[in-house]
């Protein structure tokens, strides 16, 4: 997909599957054979419905979750069967922000505490170089000396996301999981996040995963922007590419979801029928063609692949699969 000299990370046929709950129930797909690169620099941002994956995703390329199949190579380095101490050092190139920064910092120890645990568990012994490194990092994300003898039932929600962005760059990674970073804070309180996101990467060098559900948010900050329904991807592109031409049925009805503004933006809103099927039995082929209301029988007997169909931009539709003949194809009338 990639120049491989700039790919930080690379993903080959992932899947995550979980036990499902009784044995007459398949395993629950959560991810399903997903294929991308993340360049060095960039923002590459997720975006589906709830439940399509994103999170499981975006934990099983830094191993927070088990792989179920396929590889990931970060850095060069196949991190997939990583342990013991491997797999702990290899988290100094890979962290994570996670949703809700009430739940993810512990309520009984301050924030300097809390900031100074990676350097602990990596085993830095030096207090004088700890103590200016958390220091650092507390300015660095826009608060104060004296927050760090604060808990964080003292802080604001956004406060608190700031310690949890503090907490990921202690160990100066080069990957970071933004896992619905900002979700749980008020709007004004969003853009402040993202603004500081972003100024973190352009001073620090950084790499964003940045998943969510708000589709507004992923505009303004990714770089490419992968699409994904019931474990798969379905439409990887630029941002702007994506935003100017949808190829796939599915990323044109979730981003006529978006909200216009103005009398030029008005778009016809797509709804597509039925409810999304469980990931612990999905539709044979590909996954959305019980939904789709351009599905022809190819759409249930085979599932199509991430195809380039445009310079850096890739759709998974039998529509555009130049190697089914044109009259056992769907209509390309979308």
């Amino acid at each position: 997909m990639s120049n491989e000299q700039n790919v930080l990370l690379h993903a080959e046929h992932l899947k995550v599957y979980y036990r499902g709950k009784n044995k007459k129930t398949g395993p629950v797909k959560a991810v399903d054979d997903v294929t991308f690169d993340i360049m060095h620099g960039e923002t590459f941002g997720v975006v589906g419905e709830s439940g399509c994956g994103k999170s499981t995703l975006g934990r099983a390329l830094i191993r927070l979750l088990p792989i179920t199949d396929g590889t990931v190579t970060l850095d060069g380095e196949d991190i997939s069967t990583l342990k013991g101490s491997e797999l702990k050092s290899m988290r100094k190139k890979a962290q994570i922000i996670f949703q809700d920064p009430s739940a993810c910092l512990n309520p009984r120890r301050t924030i300097r505490q809390i900031i100074s645990e990676p350097f602990q568990i990596h085993g830095m012994t030096d207090k004088a170089a700890i103590d200016s490194q958390i220091n650092e990092l507390i300015h660095l994300v826009g608060l104060d000396d004296y927050h760090l003898s604060r808990y964080p039932h003292e802080l604001s929600g956004g406060q608190k996301q700031r310690v949890g962005i503090a907490r990921a760059l202690a160990l100066k990674p080069q990957l970071i999981i933004c896992d619905e970073a900002v979700s749980a804070l008020d709007v004004s309180i969003q853009a402040q996040v993202l603004n500081l996101l972003q100024s973190l990467k352009e001073k620090l060098g950084l790499t964003y995963f940045f998943i969510s559900h708000n589709l507004n948010v992923v505009y303004q900050v990714s770089d490419r922007v992968a699409v994904m329904y019931l474990g798969r991807i379905v439409e990887l592109a630029d941002y702007d590419q994506l935003y100017e031409k949808r190829y796939h049925p599915y990323t044109q009805a979730l981003l006529s979801a978006i909200p216009q503004v103005g009398g030029n933006g008005i778009s016809e809103r797509i709804h597509l029928e039925g409810e999304v099927p469980s990931p612990s039995n999905p539709p044979s082929g590909c996954h959305l063609h019980a939904r789709c209301p351009h599905a022809c029988p190819i759409c249930s007997e085979r599932a199509p692949a991430l195809q380039e169909i445009a310079p850096g931009h890739f759709v998974a539709c039998h529509i555009y699969d130049a190697a089914i003949p044109a009259d056992k194809r769907p209509s390309a009338g979308i």
